[in-house]
């Protein structure tokens, strides 16, 4: 059986093959436009509709849904934006941009062979006649950024060259009577449309922008500004029913009582961006996502989320005291490094951090250069209990590069940070000596210079820009033979990771047994304790988990020497100055490490998957060899592959634990020993995409048919969508065997999750809870899931306890 289809896709064909060739903005359209990609998809695998991630590209187990770059995706596409980049080779090499030249060399040197188009559902795709003008207005917004003619030869020595690409990010979706959700692409802000929002027959068009600075008016002692501003527009007027803006915001009212009655998260409303604003009171908050219905409609509105105080009440000195806060920092970098160039260090008040970033006050000479686009590098969220000063620092790992002296360390004060505003810092990086230019790695700082406290995350460059010869053809007469020389091998950098410290959990929240829990049947990672137990808290975030029949909230906790989740309604939190006897909550960080890694040892994973991801992302192997126990390890044991490569370096070490592994299979598993030795060199990001790989594909296995109900709890997938995801599998008879069942599973939970982006510590906690909430849970036997929980939720504390920061700086 195959999804019919609301347009006869034949007599469109023609028009969309030749909009292909001649509009350049066709990628982007038909990344945001499912209409057009089904189309698209459709026209280059006539005969093959259905096609599964799994059969087209086997690498998307490792793939980082971070590298996906279409502005706005259905949600069942997988990486969309690489089906429709190839230029026509019709146009002329006269009329291609510098942008069409570098995405072609792009595409040959990441996609040498042709890749066949991927799996999608289709879509409706009744409005396709009817959007000719919304097609027109979107090519128009895209041609008033000018392009550029570029000197092709200069390129290199300009900082923004070829960035032409639109900045504001937004997105304009069209919608029927039966409604749906917008969500802005790469964020967290989301507007649902009710099924009757406007009458049978009509559409209404909904547009959401992220305004990155939020209004100063409402930054002041007794509220701060934790989303950006929101910008929503309406075609339609002409409505039955109210429309919900979701956001999920960067604050978190603490626990305290005091916290709790005097503070609020409410959402401000206001027809212009400069204000009046005023406060909403259909407001629903959970968790950290707040959830506001909209009943004054207008064609231009604005919304923003604000912590608010009632007042401040001593010691507090600002509403700030009363939360827990949060600070993105984005690093902005051109597409491509040169010999000169600027990154940007951005702090953000919200959890928003566009994927591209316009610069407006670039110097290069003394002299202001044009505005530039600049491309997300790297990522990192800081909790700041106050505003306070910070140092930033950004630090070369690779000899060839350095940070101009003067550009080494900058401020960011107290009084920036309470606006609330955008705050950016540049940094001048310059490559030394005449050597081959190469991607590096180096190290962010981040320093309160009231606390002396330091934080840290390493930032990899892109690649630098790649040679054009061979793709401009010139004029003959202009053609000149040079000579071919041998260039040397790039050589990739190594970074210096932070040496183990085996010794006591740095412990500051306690709790207090208030009942005595022994279980008959015991239940993986759930403590047992008596009446009157310390307990250790590792930290006040609660996991979701099912117990021995319902679903609770749990701490993570350690007592005699074991760590497991414990019942928050069972202990009463208590400080680590009120805790009496902490005598059986005291725990090594080694022992730590070996017990929330105990998970592994149990979950499914692909071995050549794992090899790559951790040869790729792992950047010296003397590191990783010496935690492992292969200290011994020198040169010598290296063929001469590998002499040259440092991810064939690494990857020879983690050959080697397996090869032990497997001959000693009884005492010793590869993955768990694997995932203990990364978490010994803070490689936590690197841990984390395991844990989500691993538990995504275990959780495939595990369901078998049973994934048809967790995705109508998930996604609320009907039953075509549903059976799309099905057909690539189907036996000869028509019908998924058992033990295929696991593969449209897998497809469906891996696109669910790429839509979290980083967010692996939701990806893991929505899954437990979907899955909790099943009819006959898989989770009541199969608890590793839970385990991967309390591994994620124990990371700060482990990074804090067993690493020095002040020293590795």
């Amino acid at each position: 059986s195959k999804l019919d289809l609301n347009i006869d896709v034949s007599d469109v064909l023609e028009h969309v093959h030749a909009v292909s060739k001649t509009n350049p903005f066709w990628n982007e359209l038909s990344a945001s436009n499912p209409f057009i990609y089904d189309i698209a998809a459709s026209n280059r695998n006539e005969n093959n509709k259905y096609l599964s991630v799994l059969k087209e590209n086997p690498s998307l187990f490792s793939r980082v849904s971070s590298n996906r770059e279409s502005l706005a995706s259905s949600g069942d596409e997988l990486d969309i934006d690489c089906l429709l980049r190839k230029t026509s080779t019709r146009r002329s090499g006269r009329s291609k941009s510098i942008s069409d030249f570098l995405d072609i060399i792009d595409n040959r040197r990441l996609n040498p062979h042709k890749t066949a188009p991927q799996k999608t559902v289709a879509s409706d795709t009744e409005c396709l006649q009817n959007d000719r003008e919304a097609y027109k207005m979107a090519w128009l917004s895209r041609r008033q950024l000018t392009r550029s003619c570029l000197d092709l030869e200069a390129r290199s020595q300009s900082l923004g060259w070829a960035q032409t690409q639109a900045t504001d990010v937004h997105i304009v979706s069209k919608l029927n009577h039966e409604g749906g959700s917008v969500q802005l692409p790469d964020s967290d802000i989301n507007v649902h449309i009710p099924m009757g929002h406007v009458l049978p027959g009509e559409f209404q068009e909904v547009g959401l922008k992220a305004i990155l600075n939020p209004p100063s008016s409402l930054n002041n002692e007794l509220s701060i500004t934790v989303s950006p501003l929101i910008e929503i527009t309406l075609s339609n007027l002409n409505t039955r029913e109210a429309i919900f803006l979701e956001v999920k915001v960067a604050a978190k009212v603490k626990n305290d009582p005091l916290s709790q009655v005097m503070t609020d998260i409410v959402c401000f409303y206001s027809l212009s961006k400069e204000g009046p604003f005023k406060k909403l009171q259909n407001c629903y908050f959970y968790e950290d996502t707040i959830q506001v219905k909209l009943t004054d409609l207008s064609h231009l509105m604005y919304t923003v989320i604000v912590v608010q105080a009632n007042k401040i009440q001593p010691p507090a000195t600002t509403v700030w005291d009363y939360v827990h806060r949060t600070v993105s920092v984005g690093i902005y970098g051109p597409k491509y490094i040169h010999p000169s160039f600027t990154a940007v260090f951005t702090a953000f008040g919200h959890n928003y951090i566009p994927r591209k970033l316009t610069i407006c006050d670039i110097k290069k000479g003394g002299k202001n250069m044009p505005p530039v686009v600049f491309q997300l590098w790297g990522k990192h969220t800081l909790l700041l209990e106050k505003p306070q000063d910070l140092n930033i620092s950004l630090i070369s790992c690779d000899p060839d590069f350095e940070v101009k002296v003067e550009n080494q360390s900058k401020n960011i004060t107290e009084e920036q940070l309470k606006t609330g505003e955008m705050v950016r810092q540049q940094f001048l990086f310059s490559m030394l000596g005449s050597r081959e230019m190469h991607f590096f790695l180096f190290l962010v700082q981040i320093k309160n210079l009231r606390s002396g406290q330091v934080m840290q995350f390493c930032v990899t460059t892109p690649d630098p820009a790649p040679k054009l010869s061979g793709i401009i053809r010139r004029p003959k007469c202009l053609q000149k033979r040079k000579e071919i020389k041998s260039a040397p091998l790039l050589l990739i950098p190594t970074v210096k990771y932070p040496k183990f410290q085996d010794k006591c959990l740095n412990i500051n929240t306690y709790g207090v047994a208030l009942k005595t829990v022994l279980r008959q049947s015991k239940i993986d990672y759930l403590l047992e304790y008596f009446k009157g137990d310390t307990i250790a808290l590792l930290g006040e975030d609660k996991v979701k988990a099912i117990g021995q029949t319902k679903i609770k909230e749990w701490y993570v906790g350690v007592l005699r020497r074991k760590v497991g989740l414990v019942h928050r309604k069972n202990v009463k939190v208590i400080s680590k100055e009120q805790a009496m006897d902490t005598a059986d909550s005291e725990l090594l960080t080694r022992n730590l490490v070996e017990q929330i890694a105990l998970p592994f040892k149990k979950l499914t994973y692909i071995y050549s998957v794992v090899l790559s991801t951790v040869s790729e992302n792992v950047y010296d192997w003397r590191a990783l060899a010496e935690v492992l126990g292969y200290s011994h390890m020198s040169w010598d044991d290296f063929n001469e592959k590998y002499v040259d490569k440092e991810s064939e370096r690494v990857a020879h070490v983690v050959k080697r634990l397996k090869e032990d592994c497997h001959a000693n299979k009884k005492k010793r598993l590869f993955l768990y020993e694997l995932v203990v030795a990364l978490l010994k060199i803070d490689c936590q990001g690197l841990v984390a995409r395991l844990t989500q790989d691993t538990v995504i594909l275990t959780s495939a296995v595990k369901l078998g048919k049973c994934w048809r109900e967790l995705a109508e709890k998930l996604a609320r997938l009907t039953k075509q969508q549903i059976e799309a995801y099905e057909v690539p599998h189907q036996g000869k008879n028509g019908e998924v065997t058992l033990e295929m069942m696991w593969k449209p599973a897998y497809d469906f939970l891996y696109t669910w999750g790429a839509h979290y982006g980083d967010s692996y510590r939701d990806v893991l906690q929505d899954l437990q809870s979907a899955l909790d909430k099943m009819k006959n849970p898989v989770t009541k036997h199969w608890r590793e899931l839970t385990g991967t929980l309390i591994l994620v939720n124990c990371m700060d504390v482990l990074r804090a306890s067993a690493f020095s920061m002040e020293e590795e700086g």
